[in-house]
C-alpha cells in the first residue's frame, strides 16, 4: 500500500497492481468501504494492465478531508493522485459511491475517463434524503450499523467471510468521513451530467440489490448516450466481492472492446 500527494499537499492512499502499456483502470470504492474492497479486481486486471484502487480523503491511508468535502472534492482528488501517478487517462470503475464520484470525474475532465463502469450506483436517489438522514444519525457506532446493514447489502445467502469483511471495513471507518461520504452518495442530484457523458459506458448491478435496485441502474444506463446494462445475478448491493468472477468477465470484456477501438 502506498500513498500519493494530491495538489492541496494531501495524501491520497491507493493500492496498484500489474503493469504493462494497456489503458489503466481506476477503482472507487462505496460509501461505507475503502480500497481493499477492490482486491479481487487487481489481482485479476494486473494480468493484463495497470490497476488501482484509491481512498478518498478521510478514508482508509489518505488524509482527512477539509470538513465540507463534496463529491467533486473527491473525484478532484482523485484526478489529481492519478496525474501524480503519471495517468493522463483510465478507464474509471466505481461502485456506488464510486459510481457517483465517476461520474463527476466526467464531468470535471472527461478527457481524463476513456470509459466508465458505474456499479450499484445512481444519478439520483429517490430515498437518497431518507438514506442520509438515517447514516448520519447512526454514524457514531459505525460497527453496529454495519452489523445492521450487512444482511441487506449483501445477497441471502451471504459467503461468511464476505459478510466478515463488510463489517470489519465499515466499523473502521472514521465516522466523519462517513458522514461526508454519505452526502456525497446520497445526495446526489446528477442527472444532467449523466447525460453529457460521452465516453463508452458500462452500467452493471447485482440483480438482488436492495440498496440501489437495479431500476436506478436501468434509469442510469438510459441517461447515458450509448450505454450499456447487464445484471449480476446471485449479487446485491456489492456485487465486486460477491460475484467477482462474473464482475471481472464483464468489466474485462468491456475494456478490451474499448481499447480495441481506441
Amino acid at each position: 500500500m502506498a500513498r500519493i500527494l494530491s495538489d492541496d499537499g494531501r495524501a491520497i492512499g491507493f493500492a496498484e497492481s500489474g503493469g504493462g502499456t494497456r489503458t489503466p483502470i481506476v477503482f472507487l470504492h462505496g460509501v461505507g468501504s475503502n480500497k481493499h474492497a477492490w482486491r479481487p479486481q487487481l489481482d485479476h486486471f494486473a494480468r493484463e494492465r495497470r490497476a488501482l484502487a484509491f481512498d478518498y480523503p478521510g478514508y482508509g491511508e489518505s488524509d482527512p478531508s477539509a470538513e465540507s468535502a463534496s463529491r467533486d472534492d473527491f473525484a478532484s482528488a482523485i484526478l489529481e493522485a492519478m496525474h501524480a501517478l503519471e495517468i493522463p487517462r483510465a478507464h474509471v470503475c466505481g461502485l456506488s459511491l464510486g459510481g457517483v464520484v465517476a461520474i463527476a470525474m466526467s464531468a470535471l475532465e472527461p478527457d481524463a475517463c476513456v470509459s466508465l463502469i458505474l456499479a450499484d450506483s445512481f444519478a439520483s436517489h429517490p430515498d437518497g434524503q431518507g438514506i442520509y438522514d438515517r447514516s448520519v444519525a447512526a454514524s457514531s457506532d459505525l460497527r453496529a450499523l454495519a452489523e445492521g446493514r450487512v444482511d441487506v447489502l449483501l445477497a441471502q445467502p451471504a459467503d461468511p467471510a464476505v459478510r466478515s469483511e463488510v463489517i470489519e471495513t465499515m466499523a473502521a471507518i472514521d465516522p466523519a468521513a462517513y458522514r461526508t461520504g454519505a452526502e456525497a452518495v446520497w445526495l446526489a442530484r446528477q442527472e444532467e451530467r449523466a447525460s453529457a457523458i460521452r465516453c463508452p459506458t458500462l452500467v452493471l448491478c447485482g440483480a438482488d440489490d436492495r440498496i440501489t435496485p437495479p431500476a436506478l441502474s436501468t434509469a442510469l444506463a438510459k441517461l447515458v448516450p450509448g450505454a450499456i446494462y447487464e445484471p449480476i445475478e446471485r449479487a446485491g448491493h456489492l456485487s465486486n466481492l460477491e460475484r467477482p468472477e462474473e464482475f471481472n468477465t464483464l468489466v474485462g470484456a468491456f475494456v478490451r472492446g474499448v481499447d480495441s477501438h481506441s
